[in-house]
């Protein structure tokens, strides 16, 4: 059967996403999206599962009925898995990985997680190392551990719920979740001292069709029983299939959104620094990917303070003459300059103004710029996400780097690359997408700017 239609699940930190992609283009034919509210307890922040699952499938059968569907894939944001009972239910939420409960348990965690050297994870706060999570959850709910009989990764929590198969995926496992050894391609030592070695469920490749959907799905959406459900892959690595299937190193890929990833494909060799939150990513095929990430669209929503107008270039002039900038780090738990605490240099911009917005661009340009550089980027660099419309960041990402910056026109670069993955199973011919605006810079103020915050934020 040939599959021209592809509804693909993507679950955000910030907001839950259901796109319809005609995989003859890659065009998205429909999105459409809610906010991901984070519910309160007991027993912990977790996500309303219920609700997303809700959204679905309404709107699965909104897009069958209008458009038709084929096949289902998932993306979703990393750092995240589900502990499924007996029956096929949660034995437990799903935890909110901003949750400070695990960071309390530090110590006794600490004890039992691999090196870096293991894992490519480097040790992070609250719940950002799902190992980290479920020692917790196991430490601070009667029974878990007992009531737990599977563990699946988030995309194929979502796969589970529509085909009631259990799987986990390489590139959710390579999310910094201290359970994956991306250099032997297999779980780490980890599992073992968690006492979980036979729950996991078993890691498969992105692209594989795990199954037909439910019955019950089919009946309350409308969708034919015989429809393929695709395994699921870690959304920033969704960002990246497009590029690996259709470009050659070097180059790097940076996806935006609640979370700014660098992911550096053919770079030059170095050394990552745990420290500097620098890590193994685990691409769609399996191949180990030297990225470094940063909390970018929650810092532009608590720098920015609000809405502002686009800039002109005459806005854009203004603030280099004047000098205004904003030093990291604005979330400083997080980051290639974590521990730090921002400031401004200069006359602090109003909340509200367009200045406000540029120096903010400004700022994630360069933390981006940093980012790339502690992973070895050589080559042109593709924006993915909403930052591919911020001419502020973009303009001063290539001063900063002095490379030629992409900027994707797709409204959402997930979508595209987790469709791919369909096309690519059942053979189709990857589209080539088009070129996109490029920016480069000879601006030399601009240039000066980007020198000046290197000498201030290294002072």
């Amino acid at each position: 059967m040939t599959m021209r239609h592809v509804a693909v699940i993507d679950i955000g930190k910030t907001n839950v996403k259901l796109a319809l992609v005609d995989l003859a283009d890659l065009s998205e034919v429909a999105v459409v999206t809610q906010p991901n509210a984070v519910r309160p307890g007991p027993p912990y922040p977790h996500f309303d599962v219920d609700a997303h699952w809700a959204f679905l499938l309404d709107n699965l059968q909104r897009y069958q009925s209008v458009h038709g569907v084929d096949a289902i894939m998932i993306a979703t944001h990393g750092a995240a898995a589900a502990l499924v009972d007996a029956d096929g239910a949660l034995a437990a939420p799903v935890i909110d990985y901003e949750h400070t409960g695990p960071d309390d348990m530090a110590a006794d965690y600490d004890r039992i997680r691999p090196p870096f050297s293991e894992t490519g994870s480097p040790r992070l706060a609250m719940g950002l190392n799902v190992g980290a999570q479920i020692h917790y959850q196991f430490k601070t709910v009667p029974g878990l551990q007992d009531a737990t009989k599977t563990i699946v990764t988030y995309p194929q929590y979502w796969a589970h719920r529509l085909t009631g198969i259990a799987a986990t995926d390489v590139t959710s496992l390579g999310c910094h979740t201290d359970l994956w050894n991306p250099f032997e391609k297999r779980f780490s030592s980890l599992v073992a001292r968690l006492g979980i070695t036979g729950k996991m469920a078993p890691p498969r490749a992105c692209g594989d069709v795990l199954g037909a959907i439910r019955p019950d799905i089919a009946a309350r959406t409308g969708l034919p029983k015989t429809t393929r459900v695709y395994c699921g892959i870690h959304d920033s690595n969704a960002s990246l299939v497009p590029y690996l299937l259709n470009r050659s190193a070097p180059f790097s890929v940076v996806s935006t959104g609640t979370w700014v990833i660098a992911m550096a494909v053919g770079g030059r060799p170095v050394t990552l620094d745990p420290t500097r939150d620098t890590l193994v990513n685990v691409d769609a095929f399996g191949n180990p990917v030297p990225s470094a990430r940063f909390m970018g669209g929650r810092e532009h929503d608590l720098a920015t303070g609000g809405p502002y107008r686009d800039a002109t270039d005459a806005d854009i002039k203004r603030v280099l003459e004047n000098g205004a900038m904003l030093l990291p780090a604005v979330v400083p738990q997080i980051g290639p300059f974590a521990g730090k605490h921002a400031k401004w240099i200069g006359s602090e911009p109003a909340i509200g103004t367009v200045e406000r917005g540029i120096c903010t661009g400004f700022y994630l340009a360069l933390v981006t710029a940093q980012c790339l550089a502690l992973i070895g980027h050589r080559g042109q660099i593709i924006v993915e996400g909403p930052f591919a419309r911020n001419a502020p960041y973009l303009r001063m990402l290539a001063a900063a780097t002095g490379c030629t910056v992409e900027a994707s026109e797709s409204a959402t670069g997930t979508s595209q690359g987790a469709a791919m993955l369909v096309g690519r199973a059942q053979r189709t011919p990857a589209p080539i997408p088009n070129r996109q605006p490029q920016y480069t810079t000879t601006n030399g103020s601009m240039e000066r700017y980007a020198e000046r915050w290197k000498t201030l934020v290294t002072d």
